[in-house]
C-alpha cells in the first residue's frame, strides 16, 4: 500500500473514533480516487447523517476492507482500546470452546453452562457477534454469561473466521447466506438444533440474538428457521432481504436500501434496540425491522412508552395482540451509537450507560 492510502486510512480511523462517518468515507474516496466525495444530507429528528459512496479506481473493495481492518487494530493499540485478552479460568467447564459441522459448513463456537444445570429448566440463547468481534468479546460486552447464570439460559457463541470474511462479519447481504438450507443461516440452525437435542429443549425456549451484522444474521435465521427459534433479539441491524451484495450493503447501511424487506408467514417474535445516533447502521434499519414485525402480527395495536436511563431519553414500542406475547418490542435510544447498550466497558462496541439491552432481551424471550 503507497504512503497516500497509508496516510488518508489513517485519518479515516481518527474520524471514526468520533464518529464521523461521513469524513471517513470521504478520505479514503479522496485517495483511492482523487475526485470529491458525493454530497450528504442530514436527516431530522436526531438521526445519524447519510452519504453515498461508490468506489472507483483500480484498487479492489476487498483490500480496501483488509487495509481499513489492519489500521483499525494499530490504531486500537495506540489509543488503548483493543479488546481484552480472554481472562484465566474461560475454559473452565462451564465455558468452554467446542466445533460442530453439518453438510452446509463447519465453525467454532463457545457455550456457557450454567450451574446446576441438570436441575433446572434451560433455554438456549444463540449470539452473534458484530465485525471484527469474537465470543469471548462479545460474552464480555453484553455480560450474557451472568443472566443466563440467572435465568438458567445455555448459550451459545458462534464464531466467524476472517477465512470466511475478512472482517469477521456474518455474511447477512449475500444470497448465498440468505436462504433455509444452505450457507451460515444452515449451520447456525443446525448449532442450534443440536444443542436443542443436547440439553432437551422445545422451541419455545429457543432464541438468538446479535449486534451489527450478528443481528442482521439473526433476523435471517427469524425469516429462515421461523420452525427452529421463537424469538430473536437485534440490535443495531438490518432487515432479512435489505441487501444482496456488497455494495447493496453500504447502502443500506446507511438507510439507502434499494428494496424494502418483506414480512414473511410464521415470522418469529423480536425485540430491536437501535440508537439514534449510530453512524454506522443508520436507524431508519431498526424502523424497518419494527414496521415488518408490525405486518406480521396483523398491525395489532402499539402502545409507546418513554423513560429516562441516566440521562437519555429511551422510547419502548410495543406491538401484539390485546392478550398474550408481544410480537416485537422497538426501543429507540436516544444518543446511542453503534453499540450494545447497557454492556461492560471492557467489551467492544458497547454503550455503557444504557438501557440494559441483555436484560431486556431474556425477559422478553422468557416472557411468552
Amino acid at each position: 500500500m503507497n504512503t497516500r492510502i497509508r496516510s488518508a486510512l489513517g485519518e479515516a480511523m481518527s474520524r471514526l473514533k468520533t464518529a464521523d462517518l461521513v469524513g471517513a468515507t470521504a478520505t479514503i474516496q479522496r485517495a483511492l480516487t482523487g475526485t470529491p466525495p458525493q454530497t450528504w444530507t442530514r436527516r431530522k429528528e436526531g438521526q445519524a447523517e447519510s452519504a453515498g459512496f461508490k468506489a472507483h479506481g483500480t484498487w479492489g473493495l476487498g483490500e480496501t476492507l483488509k487495509s481499513l481492518g489492519a489500521v483499525r487494530t494499530q490504531f486500537a493499540e495506540r489509543t488503548g482500546t483493543r479488546r481484552h485478552p480472554a481472562e484465566a479460568g474461560d475454559d473452565d467447564g462451564r465455558f468452554r470452546t467446542r466445533s460442530y459441522r453439518n453438510g452446509a459448513g463447519s465453525l467454532n463456537y463457545k457455550l456457557y453452562v450454567p450451574e446446576g444445570h441438570a436441575e433446572r429448566k434451560l433455554a438456549l440463547l444463540v449470539m452473534l457477534h458484530g465485525c471484527t468481534q469474537d465470543p469471548d468479546d462479545f460474552a464480555r460486552g453484553t455480560r450474557m454469561n451472568a443472566l443466563a447464570e440467572e435465568f438458567g439460559i445455555v448459550v451459545a457463541y458462534p464464531h466467524q473466521l476472517r477465512s470466511a470474511n475478512s472482517q469477521g462479519c456474518w455474511n447477512w447481504f449475500d444470497v448465498r447466506h440468505q436462504r433455509r438450507g444452505a450457507g451460515e443461516p444452515a449451520v447456525l440452525a443446525g448449532l442450534a438444533q443440536d444443542l436443542s437435542a443436547e440439553f432437551g429443549l422445545d422451541r419455545e425456549r429457543v432464541f438468538v440474538a446479535g449486534l451489527s451484522a450478528g443481528g442482521a444474521m439473526a433476523d435471517v435465521l427469524s425469516s429462515t428457521y421461523p420452525d427452529v427459534f421463537s424469538a430473536a433479539g437485534i440490535h443495531s441491524g438490518l432487515p432479512h432481504g435489505a441487501a444482496n451484495d456488497v455494495m447493496s450493503a453500504f447502502a443500506a447501511m446507511k438507510g439507502n436500501a434499494k428494496t424494502a424487506p418483506r414480512a414473511k408467514a410464521g415470522a418469529i417474535r423480536q425485540i430491536i434496540f437501535h440508537g439514534t445516533a449510530d453512524a454506522t447502521v443508520h436507524p431508519s434499519n431498526g424502523e424497518a425491522l419494527f414496521q415488518k414485525a408490525g405486518v406480521q402480527s396483523g398491525r395489532s395495536p402499539e402502545l409507546i412508552t418513554g423513560t429516562v436511563v441516566n440521562g437519555r431519553e429511551v422510547v419502548r414500542r410495543v406491538v401484539g395482540p390485546e392478550t398474550g406475547s408481544a410480537t416485537a418490542e422497538y426501543w429507540v435510544v436516544e444518543g446511542a451509537g453503534h453499540a450494545w447498550s447497557g454492556g461492560d466497558r471492557t467489551g467492544s462496541f458497547v454503550d455503557a450507560k444504557g438501557p440494559d439491552a441483555s436484560r431486556e432481551m431474556i425477559r422478553f424471550f422468557l416472557g411468552h
